[in-house]
């Protein structure tokens, strides 16, 4: 494994049994709910009321209400190399954020501006802040971990030039984060694989262990030296290589084995209205947008490339 600080022994977090918690959308209140694993009644969400529902046929809400969300700029080798040309971007990690208003539900609509060129896909795991959290070793910072969430993390990449010292637009968009469609615990991240697939085919895959550079328990202390993390907030992990721009009417998905698949269609909206009158920096079509939109795909496996292809054919 290439991560910073390695497991002394397997934190409580990822020992079993496996838990996971969702949040459904029921007659317009939200109810929240916990995924039958064994028995007569496996697949189905047992409301907290106690209630026996088709988890399948739900509406869901994010499971989190973050106060913030910050998310790793690099943490995947693979994206390292892809981007930089080396297998580790930087000596330490470094961040944005994004507004809580990005958050979207399993199965929602990721909107596309009509002005916007570029809409990246991200997969990525979400690490969920259980516990208020400052001021913690890598060691104790599993015990502030509540669990972990498959995320989509989108991006208008047209934004670039001028937000790419903050991602603000670029990241921070309504819509750009599903997540969920539960918030799971007893599952060993390390030893899961990361698939993001679009209209079905795999676009990125990873193996998370294999891959990571910085785990979440370095993250989540670095981040803590100055920044007390609240429960509920969110840190987003990262994408591994081949982060490439979808178009209205595909859906993409991030797979988590052992934590579950996250799903948005991506739908075309018209520009805002406030951009027809000249109304702040327009999204651009630069080298250096079309740089991040588009990869570097010599540095990236051919399959990859060749399912999107096909992908945006169907």
């Amino acid at each position: 494994m290439h991560f910073e600080f390695p497991l002394k022994e397997l934190p409580a977090v990822m020992r079993g049994p496996r838990v996971e918690r969702r949040c459904l959308l029921l007659g317009g209140s939200a109810f929240w709910g916990t995924l039958v694993e064994e028995g007569l009644h496996a697949g189905k969400l047992r409301l907290d009321d106690g209630r026996l529902l088709d988890a399948d046929a739900q509406v869901y809400l994010p499971p989190v209400e973050p106060s913030k969300i910050i998310a790793v700029h690099i943490s995947y080798s693979s994206r390292s190399q892809e981007t930089r040309n080396k297998p580790k971007p930087t000596e330490t990690p470094t961040y944005f954020t994004k507004p809580p208003s990005s958050l979207n539900g399993h199965g929602g609509q990721i909107l596309k501006p009509a002005d916007c060129m570029y809409l990246n896909y991200e997969g990525e795991y979400a690490v969920v802040i259980g516990r208020t959290c400052r001021n913690v070793t890598p060691d104790e910072a599993w015990d502030y971990i509540e669990g972990f969430c498959p995320a989509l993390d989108m991006g208008l990449q047209d934004f670039r030039d001028t937000d790419q010292g903050s991602m603000l637009r670029v990241k921070g968009a309504d819509t750009l984060l599903p997540l969920g469609p539960g918030i799971v615990r007893g599952v060993n991240i390390f030893d899961q694989t990361l698939r993001t697939y679009v209209n079905g085919r795999v676009v990125q895959e990873a193996h998370i262990g294999e891959e990571t550079i910085w785990g979440p328990h370095y993250v989540i202390a670095d981040i803590a030296r100055h920044i007390t993390l609240q429960a509920s907030d969110v840190i987003l992990m990262g994408t591994p290589c081949h982060s490439r721009s979808v178009d209205a009417g595909q859906t993409v998905e991030c797979e988590i084995t052992g934590l579950g698949r996250v799903r948005g269609t991506v739908v075309a909206v018209d520009a805002p209205r406030a951009a027809a009158l000249g109304v702040g920096h327009p999204p651009t079509d630069s080298p250096e947008v079309r740089r991040v939109a588009l990869g570097f795909d010599e540095r990236v496996p051919e399959r990859f490339k060749d399912n999107l292809r096909l992908a945006k054919q169907m």
